[in-house]
């Protein structure tokens, strides 16, 4: 097998490089700090070697830790680094080759797919999205008196647009019969920085309450709209936590103590499932011009049965990369992540909504296709 143009030394010394900044602030939990894992124990027998570095969205951290520590037992050559400094820090490092693979809580768009436009890939190659991780997002709050909560899309697209400010709205009250709701001004917190949690969460609202919520998806959260931002999930988190008569939105498997909403679907209301979440995902189609093995998704925020306010994080990597051992190394990882037993550990340490059969079918002839 031929080495390509970048060789072993220079991605070893980015991952290096990339290690030593994981430290740095970003926008997970405490836990997103220590992502990079040792082995820890001998390997079975596998013959990989090398270091690999990726980059990208916070909400899959735990995740991330989960995979590298089991992976890594099987193959205690291989260091593999993972910096959770938010999807759109981690797509920038994947376009400039900074990284081997990236995390992200979209796709890339169409007009950011352009051969040529990846740094670790090869002139003539383009990116692959492919979904590894399924998560729920969960609308968040804190209200004195209030433990159980329903809101309608258009109720909670208000609430976030600014349009409803007082807890005992007429509009909350009528999906929260015999719920005590006080005259409280309500404390919307959004995210600060630019998060694919946002933009999962502001897609939902565009779709489920068009007339209400008229901006389009978006990472960041649209400034007209106001509310109190707070940077990643931790701070959103925290926010919530420590204000009073608040309102906000997270990976659902860091909601901790806080309420948690239930949205309504069709005539009934659903709060953050993992299985319910996962259905989301089967019942939406790929994007439109996609080759086979891209899986970027448009999901249908109104599938019924199916948890709405759902996070599809991908792994971006390349169709071919210019190191051969790049290659070797993203393909032996990711496959592990699509694996059943990938998606199982995650689920058991994060509650995850596991990829199913057919869509881990899918994911691993995309992982063989990588060259």
């Amino acid at each position: 097998m031929n080495i390509k143009k970048i060789g072993a030394p220079f991605a070893i010394l980015m991952a290096a490089a990339l290690s030593m900044s994981a430290c740095a602030a970003n926008e997970g939990t405490p836990a997103d700090n220590a992502t990079t894992q040792s082995s820890g124990s001998a390997d079975a027998g596998s013959n990989l070697s090398g270091t690999l570095a990726g980059q990208g969205a916070s909400s899959m951290s735990v995740a991330q830790q989960t995979w590298i520590a089991e992976f890594q037992k099987k193959n205690s050559g291989v260091t593999i680094n993972y910096s959770p400094d938010g999807s759109g820090a981690g797509r920038k490092a994947f376009q400039g080759g900074g990284v081997q693979f990236a995390g992200s809580d979209r796709a890339f768009k169409d007009e950011e797919m352009k051969a040529g436009s990846f740094g670790k890939c090869t002139a003539e190659s383009n990116a692959l999205n492919l979904p590894v991780y399924i998560s729920p997002i969960a609308v968040i709050y804190k209200v004195d008196g209030v433990d159980e909560l329903k809101l309608d899309p258009d109720t909670l697209a208000g609430i976030f647009a600014g349009k409803i400010t007082k807890w005992n709205d007429p509009k909350i009250a009528a999906t929260n019969e015999g719920v005590t709701l006080p005259d409280a001004t309500i404390t919307a917190v959004h995210r600060s920085d630019d998060s694919g949690t946002t933009e999962n969460f502001t897609d939902y609202l565009s779709q489920a309450a068009p007339s209400v919520w008229t901006e389009k998806a978006n990472g960041e959260w649209p400034s007209a709209f106001g509310g109190e931002a707070a940077k990643g999930t931790a701070g959103v988190v925290d926010a919530v936590t420590q204000g009073k008569n608040t309102i906000g939105y997270a990976d659902a498997s860091q909601a901790g103590d806080l309420g948690v909403a239930k949205v309504k679907v069709g005539e009934e209301f659903l709060g953050p499932d993992a299985d319910k979440a996962a259905k989301l995902v089967e019942a939406s189609p790929k994007v439109e011009g996609r080759k086979d093995h891209d899986w970027a998704l448009k999901l249908d925020r109104k599938a019924q049965g199916a948890y709405p306010i759902a996070l599809v994080a991908y792994a971006l990597v390349c169709e071919d990369y210019k190191d051969d051992k790049d290659a070797e190394l993203v393909k032996a990882y990711v496959g592990y992540m699509v694996s059943d037993e990938g998606q199982k550990v995650a689920h058991e340490k994060v509650g995850s909504a596991p990829l199913s059969a057919d869509m881990q079918a899918k994911m691993k002839a995309a992982v063989d296709s990588i060259k």
